[in-house]
């Protein structure tokens, strides 16, 4: 593991450093306190600082807040193309999470945070990390993230079309974007699943949270077979199998994309934008070079059955920011042995979409989801 070290008290310390976002260990850092001064904080932040609060947590999350507030007076820049535009405000995310994740806190060899009024994050630190190996740094702003994950696998999200919560886990995407559940949910099935659903397959490849498996051994098929390339979208998956009782409908099979055999019906969801993630959760966001779509449509006609379809389900906002153009996706579909037998869209309902103050709101605004029933060509 990497490390960090600073002085304190005239002591020479160190400590494990670790970084979801795989970003490397500060080359300096310095103690900060309740005493420190926000506008200190943000210039030493800038210049590659990193600081080890050792004050009062609340304390360090308002002066998080305010690191932010320094932040937000940059005026975004605007692109003269969208994808100008896109690419410029990817930089301006990756300026903000650098400085923002330069504030440190120190979990101990238990993963207790030993700070005045801090939460007890043993658990959610355990869920996220494993068993503790000592002492580690970690961002302030990844701590938190990994006590609100640890919320919403407590809580769960609710998913109309199963009738149920699915809990996500942390680095997991959530599926808080309902329109393309729903989607899978009210497509009618291959006619190969309605006239014998008895000795019907799916697969879910990308299942993720295993949401879209879980919404169609609901709607009837018999076995279903969700893979993920994600150990922890693999344990995630299991973990809501077993609670929606679906254990003997549902396989979760990986770490890989494609299960052996053949299917009445494969679904994918694959990434909408293709460029590089910054940490586990944007890997369900961001694709480099759209890989998991090409490997999806590469591979659909020889895992289909007989009579079977694959489901791809995309938004389009990858062309409206010039990322992706449709020609290009009905190429890769053609070059695939594969025909678009319908596309079934609908809008998105997340609030970014009505979102005026997003740098990429034309974009957005513009945005469909859609899912592409697709067939093997003769």
């Amino acid at each position: 593991m990497s490390t960090i070290a600073w002085t304190q008290n005239h002591t020479h310390r160190s400590a494990h450093w670790h970084s979801e976002n795989g970003t490397p260990p500060p080359g300096r850092t310095v103690v900060a306190d309740d005493r420190t001064k926000a506008d200190d904080a943000y210039r030493q932040a800038c210049e590659g600082t990193a600081l080890l609060w050792q004050g009062d947590f609340h304390n360090a999350r308002q002066l998080l807040r305010a690191l932010g507030r320094r932040l937000d007076r940059r005026p975004p820049r605007a692109g003269t193309s969208p994808s100008d535009s896109f690419h410029l405000h990817r930089r301006d995310s990756s300026h903000r999470a650098r400085v923002l994740g330069r504030l440190l806190v120190l979990l101990e060899g238990d993963h207790t945070l030993a700070l005045r009024r801090a939460p007890d994050v043993r658990r959610a630190c355990l869920e996220a990390y494993g068993p503790a190996q000592g002492p580690t740094a970690v961002s302030l702003r990844e701590l938190l993230g990994v006590i609100g994950a640890h919320q919403w696998r407590l809580k769960g999200v609710d998913v109309p079309a199963l009738g149920a919560r699915v809990h996500p886990h942390y680095g997991v995407f959530a599926p808080v974007r309902g329109e393309y559940v729903d989607l899978v949910a009210r497509t009618p099935l291959p006619p190969a699943i309605r006239q014998h659903p008895a000795t019907s397959t799916a697969f879910d490849l990308g299942t993720g949270t295993g949401v879209l498996a879980a919404v169609l051994a609901r709607r009837g098929v018999s076995r279903v077979v969700a893979t993920d390339i994600s150990p922890r979208a693999l344990a995630c998956a299991r973990e809501n199998v077993h609670r929606l009782a679906l254990t003997g409908r549902v396989e979760v099979a990986g770490p890989g994309l494609f299960p052996e055999g053949r299917a009445d019906l494969v679904v994918c969801n694959p990434p909408w934008l293709p460029a590089r993630p910054t940490g586990p959760v944007e890997q369900g966001v961001y694709d480099p070079d759209s890989t998991m779509l090409h490997s999806f449509l590469a591979g659909l006609a020889f895992r289909l059955r007989p009579g079977g379809e694959g489901w791809l389900v995309l938004s389009d906002l990858a062309e409206h920011l010039g990322l992706r153009t449709r020609g290009h996706l009905l190429d890769a579909v053609r070059a695939a042995r594969l025909r678009v037998v319908e596309r079934i869209d609908t809008k998105p309902r997340h609030p970014r979409a009505k979102d005026a103050d997003d740098p990429l709101h034309a974009a957005r605004s513009a945005e469909t989801t859609s899912l592409w029933r697709l067939v093997a060509t003769p």
